[in-house]
Formats: structure tokens, sequence, C-alpha cells
């Protein structure tokens, strides 16, 4: 997979300073519907907040991946948000959240949705690379990173 097949410069912001989780998901939300003339901000938050809704997309170490179908979408589009200070966001080691890929997939997307999210839980599992991110200062910098990432080489036996 490649993520600019995802996301795109636009969709990135560096060091942003939010206090709560739903501003959080206020501003991905803003950031897909960017360069997407028929997505509007707000549905795309009530698809992402009601999926938030069902079980905290925080995987931990700083990561959360809120995600959401959207039946007007095409395609699977991301954004990401790198914050200045972490907030709670009820994820699962109860550690304050600074890194976060949204995702807004089609309704008619099944399989690509969960090869989809696998990559990105792999992609930022990667702590070496998380670590690249936080100290990224720019948003063309976080955009190479994610664009350059790649996945562990397989060792054979």
């Amino acid at each position: 997979m490649d993520i600019t097949d995802l996301i795109t410069r636009e969709r990135i912001v560096c060091d942003s300073e939010v206090a709560s989780k739903k501003r959080v998901i206020e501003i991905l939300s803003e950031l897909l519907a960017t360069g997407q003339s028929d997505l509007a901000a707000r549905p795309i938050f009530d698809s992402l907040i009601g999926r938030e809704r069902l079980g905290s997309t925080g995987l931990g170490h700083g990561v959360a991946l809120p995600h959401g179908r959207f039946n007007q979408s095409q395609l699977a589009i991301g954004a990401f948000v790198k914050l200045r200070k972490g907030v709670d966001f009820d994820a699962i080691d109860r550690q304050p959240v600074d890194l976060v890929f949204g995702l807004l997939v089609p309704d008619h997307y099944t399989d690509e949705h969960l090869k989809i999210l696998a990559y990105l839980a792999e992609m930022f599992s990667d702590r070496v690379f998380c670590q690249q991110l936080r100290e990224a200062d720019s948003d063309r910098l976080l955009f190479e990173r994610l664009r350059d990432w790649k996945p562990a080489a397989i060792n054979p036996p």
C-alpha cells in the first residue's frame, strides 16, 4: 500500500494546539473534507464521532486512528494531526494521544477498510517511526516521513 493514496500535504497539520478529543476530531473532519468537493466536514465529524462512541480508537503509546464510513466518499482518504501536547483519547493505556491519523472510507469498502487499518496499525506501532514524527517540525516533513515509511522486512527462517 502507498500512504500517498490516502493522504496529501494539505491534509496534515503539525503541532496543533488543542485541548480535547472532540476538537481533534473536528480538525480531522475539516482536513478530510479538504480538496473533496463532494464532502463536508460536519457529516464526516458525525461519522468519526459515531465510531468513537463504539469504543476509543486510541491505540496506546500516544497514537489514535479515528475512522469512519461515509456513503458520499468514493475513495478512502486520510488526514494526520500531530499535537503539540497530548490529549485524553480514552486510549487503552490511558496515555495522552499526540499522533492522530484520521481515516474515512466509502460504505462499500469492506476488506479494503480492514487492510488499511492493519497497515496503519503496523505503521504506528513502529516506535522509532513515531518518534521521528514527534520530532518533525513542519507539515512537509511529516508528509515525507509518512510517505517514506516502509513495513519491517520479514526475515526468512
